[in-house]
């Protein structure tokens, strides 16, 4: 197909590298087969990419509108739409809110009026080992999913919060960082389709999914962690091991995703990242 990068599998249930394409030098052929593949395969890894934070919003640009970050605190000065994802506090001593950020599965911003399409976030400086991002493919999840569990799922309501979920207050807590708003409670399907391909999705996340429509709190919690456990087994997971330079795009709708966690705290991690959002 004309214009269609060359791909590489990195994980057997999803994690695809795009090869030979310079981000900051894109065009309209290019990013038409990026687009395309980008349907088929939820986590694209561009790897030796030199992108400022201007490169970034322009690539977000070409998919939707890049949208500023809920904490106020990581948005960039110059681009707002596009945030820090680090653990160093502006004094170079270690954010400890930076640290835990985002260490337990999760979909993005599934508490807000509309959802993301897509994020992306670009290595600038990572920890001398480990420190990776590991994505699930919410897919292959409902796939494999059990034909009695499909049944009861069809006609779930997911209730969705910041980080009221189990994994959120486990997480956070009562810290769980500033923003501009509230926000309030969003319901979604259980079960969503794929904007591009229409294949189904389990849309249910341990952060955000903090129960279901006419469900009691401990029945719902138990059924939005038995369908995390199943959704995170090691043959629908991918763990990323970050490169200086690396920019990861992954579908907001089709994945869960986690930082690792696995890096010594003290070690700094600089990324760039945005958010974007359908036009």
């Amino acid at each position: 197909m004309a214009g269609m990068p060359e791909l590489r599998p990195l994980g057997d249930a999803l994690g695809t590298e795009v090869l030979g394409v310079d981000l900051s030098r894109l065009n309209d052929e290019t990013f038409a087969g990026i687009s395309k593949a980008f349907a088929e395969h939820p986590v694209l890894v561009f790897r030796d990419q030199t992108l400022g934070a201007g490169d970034i919003a322009a690539f977000g640009r070409r998919f939707g509108l890049p949208r500023k970050h809920a904490l106020v605190k990581y948005r960039h000065a110059e681009y707002p739409e596009v945030s820090w994802l680090t653990n160093v506090e502006e004094d170079g001593t270690i954010d400890w809110y930076g640290v835990k950020r985002a260490t337990d599965w999760h979909t993005d911003s599934t508490y807000e009026p509309e959802l993301p399409l897509l994020a992306m976030l670009h290595a600038l400086e990572v920890p001398s080992r480990k420190g990776g991002t590991m994505f699930a493919n919410m897919q292959a999840a409902y796939d494999t999913l059990p034909e009695t569990m499909k049944e009861r799922l069809a006609d779930l309501v997911g209730l969705h919060g910041r980080s009221s979920g189990p994994a959120g207050e486990r997480l956070y807590g009562d810290e769980k960082g500033a923003t501009e708003r509230e926000y309030t409670e969003q319901p979604r399907p259980a079960v969503v389709a794929h904007p591009v391909t229409g294949r189904p999705i389990l849309f249910v996340n341990p952060m955000h999914t903090h129960g279901f429509v006419g469900m009691d709190r401990d029945a719902a919690w138990e059924l939005i962690e038995e369908l995390a456990a199943h959704a995170t087994q090691e043959r629908f997971t991918y763990y990323h091991s970050w490169q200086v330079g690396d920019l990861l795009i992954w579908d907001e709708r089709a994945t869960m995703h986690r930082g690792a966690g696995d890096a010594h705290p003290g070690e700094r991690r600089i990324m760039l990242r945005t958010i974007v959002y359908p036009q």
